[in-house]
C-alpha cells in the first residue's frame, strides 16, 4: 500500500498550485493532510473513489487535518484520549481490522517558545494515546510532527539549538516515543541520508536546501519487516512542506 502525508499549508491554496494533479497521479491508498486551514463546508471539489474524513479547527483558517482513503475504516476518531485538543483539529484516527492509521498536526512551540509547555503536554497525551492503540493492534502514525529529531535532520543544527522544532525538550519527547516501541521509517531505512521536508519561505531557504525534516511516518516496531520504502518527495512544490511517502505491506 502507498501512504502519503503532506502539510499543504492551506488546502485551497494548494489546489491552485497543482495539488489535484499530484493527488490523482500518486493514486495513494491513504493521503493524510495537515494544515488544511479551512472548513469542510468550504470545499469545492471531490475525489472519486475516496472516503474523506475532516477534522476542522474551531478557529477559521487555522490548523486542521484531513484523510482521504480508498479503504473504509471500521471506526473514525477525531480526538486524542479523553477528547483533548480537538478544538484545533489536530488529529484523526482510522481503525482497520489489522492496524490503526493516525495523522496529527503537532503544535508548533512558536517563537520564544511561548507554546512549549502546551506542546510538551500534547506530546505526553499523544504518546499515551498511541501506546493505548498499539496494545490492541499496530499503529501507523504520520504527519507534521514539528521536530527535527537529530542534527542530520536540519541544515543548521548549531544555530537552531533553542529554536522551536529543535529544542532538547522536543527532541527528547520524540525519542521517548520511539523508545516506547515505534520506528522512524525514513531514518531506519536511510540512516545517513540528508533530506528535508520543510523550508522557510525566507532567505531562499528552499533554493539553497536549508531545510528541516519534520514530516514523518512512524510505525509500531512489529511492522518494520513489512516496510518496502519511505520517501521524501522534495521536488514537489505547492507548500513550504513537501509530501512524505510510506510503501508498506498491510495485507
Amino acid at each position: 500500500m502507498k501512504l502519503i502525508s503532506w502539510n499543504v499549508n492551506g488546502l485551497r491554496a494548494a489546489m491552485k498550485k497543482g495539488f489535484e494533479e499530484f493527488f490523482k497521479n500518486e493514486d495513494a491508498d491513504f493521503f493524510a493532510i495537515q494544515e488544511t486551514k479551512m472548513q469542510e463546508s468550504q470545499k469545492e471539489w471531490s475525489f472519486d473513489g475516496y472516503y474523506e474524513y475532516w477534522n476542522d479547527a474551531d478557529k477559521l483558517g487555522y490548523s486542521g487535518t484531513l484523510i482521504y482513503t480508498k479503504h473504509q475504516p471500521l471506526n473514525v476518531s477525531y480526538e486524542l484520549k479523553d477528547g483533548l485538543y480537538n478544538d484545533e483539529g489536530r488529529a484523526i484516527t482510522l481503525e482497520y481490522e489489522k492496524f490503526y492509521f493516525v495523522t496529527a498536526y503537532v503544535p508548533n512551540s512558536k517563537r520564544q517558545l511561548e507554546r512549549l509547555d502546551y506542546r510538551m503536554d500534547f506530546e505526553d497525551h499523544l504518546r499515551e494515546y498511541l501506546l493505548s492503540l498499539d496494545q490492541k493492534k499496530p499503529v501507523i502514525y504520520c504527519g507534521d510532527l514539528n521536530v527535527a529529531h537529530e542534527e542530520i535532520d536540519l541544515k543548521n543544527p548549531k544555530s537552531n539549538r533553542r529554536n522551536a522544532g529543535f529544542t532538547d525538550e522536543e527532541r527528547e519527547k520524540f525519542g521517548v516515543l520511539l523508545d516506547a516501541g515505534f520506528t522512524d521509517t525514513f531514518r531506519t531505512l536511510y540512516p545517513e541520508t540528508v533530506k528535508y521536508s520543510w523550508w522557510s519561505y525566507m532567505f531562499n531557504a528552499r533554493k539553497n536546501n536549508a531545510g528541516w525534516r519534520i514530516d514523518y511516518f512512524v510505525i509500531s516496531n512489529r511492522l518494520k519487516e513489512q516496510m518496502n520504502d519511505a520517501l521524501i518527495l522534495n521536488d514537489i512544490m505547492g507548500s513550504d512542506h513537501c509530501p512524505v511517502v510510506l510503501d508498506i505491506n498491510l495485507d
